[in-house]
């Protein structure tokens, strides 16, 4: 950690283009990886969705083995495992198992999912998915801490089960939430889980995290509070003038996901709403956060003014992401480079240059 301050990298692993097969793009991804932990990240992660032909890591338990295997000390995890998609103890043993693979360096972020055809494509009830995730984590946990789960739930029943094998970090990896919602804040400091966050202007954020902080506190859990954990698209260039002409033309393009793309063609397409979230697309938090999204897909400063992408020289880079920290409060940022289609050769410059420069900032300790 650099100035209390850990860096992550989040990694969008879509569809082959161009001639690519799956398997290239794996292994550039893995290539990836590799890289970022020589520039000084921190951690690395994948999300995992189901049902969506442009995200192609649908286990990432297999995925990330194979990037530990190619790696030393980067932290791995995947933000988020769709808790509601798994047999709970089947998720248990993968994950302990790539904890010990990679000689414990999982981190397990956990969410439900937000998206309605995901869960009617597979037969899972969508509006159960909270019940059912509540029920998978209370087995998980009882996997990495017991030798024997007995268990019996309204979605899940087990008798004696012996999972195996015991997770390499005691008493098991660390667990964020990946959530948005008040509810969401309160759960994981309930839990005391760490939380992770995105997508939402800086003020509904430093909101968030102060919801988060001040449940944590009352529940009075003793320790260390765990990880706030906040993802922005970022883009670095050697000015900030050259860095703002060259993501104008990725960012803010207009695009449209529920309207656009190959789900739209499908039967089923996004479920039952405009918005792809059912009936949970009509709460007020919903419809706010999908206010800030839409917007954000059509205005550039908008994204700037109110920290959604950060885009600059290394210097403004990191002078942003310190007010960031000292505004909001957040232990964990995490970058995402590759966005909006922009060319791969301007991708790696912005990476190279935050882990050449931005990073080194921090652990300099450089106040500007």
């Amino acid at each position: 950690m650099n100035g209390g301050i850990s860096f992550a990298f989040w990694d969008n692993i879509n569809e082959p283009k161009n001639g690519e097969s799956y398997s290239d793009v794996f292994e550039r991804h893995i290539a990836l990886a590799q890289e970022v932990e020589s520039l000084g990240f921190a951690s690395y992660f994948v999300i995992e969705h189901q049902n969506r032909p442009t995200d192609i890591v649908t286990t990432p338990s297999v995925y990330l083995t194979a990037v530990a295997r190619q790696t030393t000390k980067l932290r791995l995890g995947a933000m988020m495992w769709q808790l509601p998609f798994y047999h709970p103890i089947r998720l248990a043993q993968e994950v302990a198992l790539l904890d010990q693979l990679s000689h414990g360096r999982v981190e397990f972020g956990t969410g439900l999912g937000v998206h309605e055809h995901e869960f009617l494509r597979w037969g899972v009830d969508y509006y159960k998915r909270a019940a059912i995730s509540e029920e998978v984590m209370q087995v998980v946990k009882a996997c990495w801490t017991e030798d024997e789960v007995t268990f019996e739930g309204e979605f899940f029943k087990f008798d004696e089960a012996l999972p195996s094998p015991p997770t390499f970090q005691k008493p098991y990896p660390p667990i964020w939430v990946a959530g948005h919602s008040p509810a969401s804040m309160e759960f994981a400091a309930r839990n005391n889980y760490g939380i992770a966050k995105n997508g939402d202007t800086d003020d509904i954020v430093a909101e968030r995290f102060d919801l988060y902080r001040h449940t944590w506190r009352e529940c009075g859990h003793i320790g260390k509070i765990p990880g706030i954990f906040l993802q922005r698209l970022v883009h670095v260039a050697e000015t900030d003038e050259l860095a703002h002409a060259e993501a104008r033309q990725y960012l803010a393009t207009g695009t449209n996901r529920f309207e656009q793309g190959p789900i739209n063609a499908t039967r089923i397409g996004w479920g039952s709403h405009k918005r792809g979230m059912g009936s949970d697309g009509e709460r007020a938090d919903s419809k706010a956060r999908g206010a800030t999204i839409a917007k954000a897909a059509t205005n550039y400063d908008f994204n700037i003014e109110n920290g959604l992408a950060i885009v600059g020289s290394p210097s403004t880079v990191a002078a942003r992401i310190r007010d960031g920290q000292s505004s909001m409060g957040y232990t964990t940022f995490c970058t995402t480079h590759d966005f909006g289609g922009m060319p791969a050769e301007m991708v790696k410059r912005s990476i190279e240059l935050f882990g050449n420069e931005v990073i080194p900032s921090f652990e300099r300790g450089e106040d500007s």
